[in-house]
């Protein structure tokens, strides 16, 4: 008797994302296609008080939707993720990306490879696609600091995380915060013994805009790093 595909289920919450979503939404079926053999894969577009044409867009990609009215990145993580685990079939492993973000052809491979790996949690990094909204010293810190820290790295983000469901049902889930929430439920896992997989294969491409979605979000976090780094023109070395 032939056993059923693993379910893996994908949760991408948007606010007002319509002129990047679509971007995201193509490379997440080019993933889903790479693993069209071994898993079945449920896409959840969580649209976050939006009040632009995403909805649009993701009815364009065939994808499914859950409108919130949470303002509030964590809140709406979780209301998809748990819209999922609600439906048939059950996702036994559940991925997020971000709607700015296009994740890599191998990225649900990888969270996969993971999932067969008894892995609880696959915690991944991120390339940003343009650099031009920030200071030079911010793209050399990203260079010279975040992109050289070997693995298991430090970094987590929403825009590149997976999880078992057992383990994300036990911890409680994504928490109700307006940023954070994927180092929270990274936490959580960890306390919890769970075990959490950080590696820097299959990076998630994601934008560099100065104003962000999610209060304190990774945006956030760029443009406060332009304003406190500078560049040494000559060596190309950063300081703080």
């Amino acid at each position: 008797m032939t056993r059923p595909l693993p379910v893996l289920g994908v949760v991408i919450p948007a606010h007002d994302e319509a002129a990047l979503l679509g971007d995201c939404l193509d490379s997440v079926a080019r993933a889903a296609r790479w693993v069209a053999d071994r898993a079945l894969v449920r896409t959840l577009v969580v649209l976050d008080a939006c009040a632009d044409a995403s909805a649009e867009v993701a009815r364009a990609h065939d994808v499914a939707t859950l409108a919130v009215d949470a303002r509030c990145v964590g809140r709406a993580r979780d209301a998809g993720c748990r819209a999922l685990l609600r439906g048939r079939p059950r996702p036994g492993w559940l991925a997020t990306t971000d709607a700015d973000s296009r994740v890599p052809p191998d990225w649900l491979l990888a969270q996969l490879d993971a999932d067969e790996a008894g892995v609880d949690a696959h915690v991944g990094a991120v390339y940003v696609d343009e650099w031009g909204e920030h200071a030079p010293g911010t793209r050399l810190w990203f260079r010279d600091v975040y992109d050289r820290a070997g693995d298991p790295h430090p970094h987590v983000h929403g825009a590149n995380l997976g999880v078992r469901a057992e383990g994300y049902e036990r911890c409680g889930g994504f928490p109700d915060l307006p940023s954070g929430e994927d180092v929270a439920l990274v936490t959580a896992l960890a306390a919890g013994g769970f075990t959490v997989q950080r590696t820097r294969r299959s990076p998630v491409l994601t934008s560099a805009r100065r104003v962000g979605r999610a209060v304190d979000g990774f945006a956030g976090r760029l443009t406060e790093l332009g304003s406190t780094v500078t560049a040494d023109p000559v060596d190309h070395r950063v300081s703080p």
